[in-house]
């Protein structure tokens, strides 16, 4: 059993994390300033409550709890937000990270896993797109994780730790059995938006583009379960605990649905009709993602284990019972 630190573990990708280091045997301890997560996640471990640009509270908690490993999901992750308030998402996710790094470096504590993005790569140039894709952040937010990368990188290499980063591509679905889930405000994403317009929450569910190059005309995404996320973390961590290797790496599924094929697939789970509109398209909207994972495979032995059926099915149970109950 080790003991790990998460940061954002009170966030959406950050307590499903939580839960799978809990079942894998380990001490998790939750770091979160409860900005944009929520208390009633924290069900596997301790709550420090802080920022993580506030290094003496960091301190703190690092001499209070001793972490053999850091899981850093801290961040602001709206997109368009990016656009509009580069400087504060710069402060956060940037700023933050390296005051991180730097009470990791103080509290000897070796090893970090980090939550990034494919956002790093921008506009795809070759699908699937490998860890080996060129960098153009499109927004703020893809510049941010790239450039925390690169901090993470370099105190690797000052202290002798080790690293690994985590390229997601479109997080999805829910552990809803376990009362975790989906529940950003304001929420941007394409599965809990569709979901919204059958429980009264959106009018329509609107569709960006209709005129892009591929098999529909709609924009391609990778959706991957945020449990099979999870998994990959705690590989991930278990992996440098043991003394391997640092590494990068994409996590997606490697097979694409579009805009309407999104929409189909929830229309067969739910077995309701989702009112959609057309809309124009989005700037900065790449027309397709999709992951190469096979780098995720051969060095963590991960792969996904669930498609976009079992995806919406859970992000379903959870928005339309558990979300609802819980939340109001």
């Amino acid at each position: 059993m080790a003991t790990i630190l998460v940061t954002g573990g009170a966030g959406y990708v950050g307590s499903h994390c939580c839960l799978a280091l809990a079942r894998a045997g380990h001490n998790v301890v939750v770091y979160d300033d409860l900005s944009n997560g929520h208390a009633r996640f924290v069900k596997w471990g301790a709550l420090e409550r802080g920022d993580i640009r506030d290094a003496a509270r960091l301190r703190e908690a690092f001499a209070a709890h001793r972490p053999e490993a850091v899981l850093h999901c801290a961040a602001l992750i709206e997109v368009g937000e990016s656009v509009k308030h580069p400087a504060r998402f710069h402060d956060v996710n940037v700023r933050g990270t390296a005051t991180l790094l730097e009470a990791m470096r103080e509290a000897g504590t070796p090893a970090f896993v980090f939550s990034s993005s494919c956002a790093v790569y921008g506009a795809p140039e070759r699908l699937p797109m490998d860890e080996a894709h060129r960098f153009a952040p499109a927004s703020p937010y893809g510049q941010n994780k790239l450039d925390a990368e690169r901090l993470s990188e370099a105190a690797a290499a000052a202290r002798g730790g080790s690293f690994a980063h985590l390229r997601y591509f479109n997080a999805a679905g829910a552990a809803w059995g376990e009362g975790i889930g989906e529940s950003h405000e304001p929420e941007s994403h394409a599965i809990p938006l569709a979901l919204f317009t059958l429980l009264g929450r959106r009018d329509a569910f609107r569709i960006f583009g209709e005129d892009y190059e591929t098999r529909d005309g709609t924009c391609l995404r990778d959706y991957v379960h945020v449990l099979d996320l999870a998994d990959a973390h705690v590989r991930a961590i278990e992996r440098l605990l043991g003394g391997g290797a640092s590494l990068v790496v994409n996590l997606g599924t490697g097979d694409g649905v579009t805009v309407r094929e999104l929409i189909a697939a929830v229309e067969r789970v739910t077995g309701r009709r989702v009112p959609a509109t057309p809309a124009p398209r989005r700037e900065g909207d790449p027309p397709a993602l999709l992951a190469d994972n096979g780098l995720a495979l051969r060095e963590l032995g991960w792969s996904p284990t669930r498609g976009i059926g079992e995806i919406i099915a859970d992000a379903w149970k959870w928005h339309s019972e558990v979300e609802s109950s819980a939340f109001g």
